[in-house]
């Protein structure tokens, strides 16, 4: 099993796919179903739950709670050590991005063989050469 950190994002695409303009929905469901299927570990920075529930109450209040729920039933692993919160800071320092966006990054980097996979061109274009790190819309599925 391969291990992935996804950042707000790309698991938002879940439950915003319905939209017109949200762009990779496709691939982001291909990399839920890996998830489903055991193909892919989600490991998570503490604040994934929150995040993505914060922008869940504002954009779709009617059905926040069911997504929620549907979030929390995931089979995700978190990790909150203070290594990976100082990689994080360094991360934010060195590129001014915000440190929830880092703490992401932060996990991939402290797990072998992790990677990042986000939708945000933004930090990607900043932070690539750290390695670790793929924008969703060049992400593929690994093998079945």
């Amino acid at each position: 099993m391969i291990a992935g950190v996804v950042d707000a994002s790309v698991a938002l695409k879940w439950f915003l796919r319905l939209r017109d303009d949200e762009a990779d929905t496709d691939r982001a469901l291909a990399l839920l179903g890996c998830v489903e299927d055991e193909r892919i570990q989600l490991i998570q920075p503490p604040h994934f739950i929150a995040e993505v529930g914060a922008v869940l109450a504002r954009e779709k209040p009617l059905e926040a709670m069911d997504d929620m729920l549907d979030l929390l039933d995931m089979d995700l692993q978190r990790i909150d050590l203070p290594e990976v919160h100082l990689t994080a800071l360094e991360l934010s320092i060195r590129y001014r991005h915000h440190l929830f966006d880092t703490l992401y990054h932060a996990v991939a980097l402290h797990i072998p063989d992790a990677l990042l996979i986000t939708a945000d061109r933004r930090y990607y274009d900043k932070a690539a050469d750290e390695g670790h790190v793929v924008l969703l819309s060049e992400w593929s599925p690994p093998p079945a």
